[in-house]
């Protein structure tokens, strides 16, 4: 993986030939990181494909082309799902350039047929049964973090920072447990794993790279002698599983492909459902009728989730590489041209969602957005996020049936081109 961080493009493709060119438009313009809904919408109305002068990538904005693009893995490949957008500074470069750090593509940016070798172990791992084992202590948790959040407002009087108080941990701790990290290792595993957002899908400075990188490389020794620890010391958890798979075959599932799954692993289920559970209060509770009607019928909460995935999902875009030529909507694209699927336009289209404007509790087909993706990358961690996020609506609004949103508060998002969600949300109740 680390000579995948040196063979980033250093400057933008041309447009292939008849696609239409938007020389302005960036996911990472101030007013599109700031609400990109309506401009989505307008990029769409101006019509469904077009290059993206700022960005190097062709740009698609409806349903049915997504759809086709991720049906396609063979034409459209996943492999720099997880690349940086941009080059990487020669700091960063020279840190992820150590020799010991090696891990894998194995999971979003592995292309078959090896994806499928390997996805039918994690795909086990992801379990309803696997879930389930996870439920006791997600309730527990959650309870634990709320009476944290009462106790903080009695003695203080104070709004509560709802991120740091509990969409922070809990996810994190949740997909520890899940791999079978100790619980001693915490607060250094969500340090370590902070910030890759801005790493692969934002811009930052030479310096805010070569601190992430650094990250990431402890990061990884750490997985490493976290699996080979766990060699000798199994337990109920997904690491020994992937193990106990590794030695029942070895040349189906080799060692090194353990260490990096779990290596990957802990972003995916960490940062986006952080955002998803946070995105959750955004929709919920300045609509007031529909938060209280989920207080009054927490059999309402699974399709409050999923409307909140099509409305305000954590995570806005993706993107595919062509793997040789190919044509779509009538344009040539040539082998090596960047695709970035525009999530926030496909899940608000007029044709498919009535009123998609509109953030409704009891829509019909609210599950049919594209966030989590379609095909064979269809997201792993799909059901675990939607588990934790369901849960955790149902301690909410049980223990805290008044939590509000501190009003004239600024909600802002960390510029990326890919996750969307607030990094501070004061609460209050």
């Amino acid at each position: 993986m680390a000579d995948d961080y040196h063979q980033l493009r250093d400057a933008a493709p041309p447009a292939p030939l008849g696609c239409p060119v938007n020389h302005e438009w960036s996911p990472l313009n101030e007013d599109y990181l700031v609400d990109p809904y309506p401009i989505a919408s307008a990029l769409r109305a101006d019509g469904p494909m077009f290059y993206a002068e700022q960005l190097g990538y062709v740009v698609i904005t409806e349903m049915v082309d997504i759809l086709d693009v991720f049906n396609q893995p063979e034409v459209y490949s996943s492999e720099i799902v997880q690349d940086p957008v941009f080059p990487l500074g020669e700091q960063a470069r020279a840190v992820l350039a150590a020799p010991d750090f090696n891990p894998q593509k194995v999971m979003s940016n592995r292309q078959a047929p090896d994806h499928g070798r390997i996805r039918k172990y994690t795909r086990q791992g992801f379990s309803r049964r696997r879930l389930q084992t996870l439920e006791p202590y997600v309730r527990r948790r959650s309870g634990e973090l709320i009476d944290d959040m009462i106790a903080s407002k009695a003695a203080t009087g104070e709004p509560i920072e709802f991120i740091d108080a509990f969409a922070f941990p809990l996810p994190g701790e949740t997909v520890f447990r899940f791999i079978g990290f100790p619980e001693a290792d915490d607060e250094r595993l969500k340090h370590w794993c902070a910030d890759r957002k801005a790493f692969s899908w934002g811009r930052p400075s030479e310096d805010e790279q070569a601190v992430i990188a650094e990250k990431m490389l402890a990061y990884w020794r750490y997985c490493r002698a976290f699996t080979a620890t766990k060699q000798a010391n199994r337990g109920d958890d997904f690491a020994s599983e992937l193990l106990a798979a590794h030695e029942a075959d070895a040349t189906d599932l080799t060692y090194r492909e353990v260490e990096s799954i779990l290596y990957g692993l802990s972003f995916a289920g960490h940062e986006a459902v952080t955002a998803l559970i946070c995105n959750c209060l955004l929709c919920l509770l300045p609509r007031r009728d529909q938060w209280d009607q989920l207080v009054a019928d927490p059999s309402l909460i699974p399709n409050a989730v999923e409307e909140v995935l099509r409305f305000e999902s954590s995570q806005i875009s993706w993107r595919r590489v062509t793997t040789r030529e190919t044509e779509l909507r009538g344009v040539s694209l040539p082998a090596g041209t960047r695709i970035f699927m525009n999530f926030a336009s496909a899940n608000r289209q007029a044709d498919l969602f009535d009123h998609p404007d509109e953030f409704d509790i009891h829509r019909p087909n609210a599950a049919q957005h594209i966030s989590f993706g379609k095909g064979m990358h269809y997201c792993l961690g799909a059901n675990l996020a939607k588990f934790e996020a369901v849960l955790v609506l149902e301690a909410l609004v049980d223990r805290l049936p008044s939590l509000r949103m501190v009003e004239d508060q600024k909600i802002w998002s960390s510029p990326n081109i890919t996750f969307r969600g607030p990094e501070q949300l004061l609460v209050d109740f």
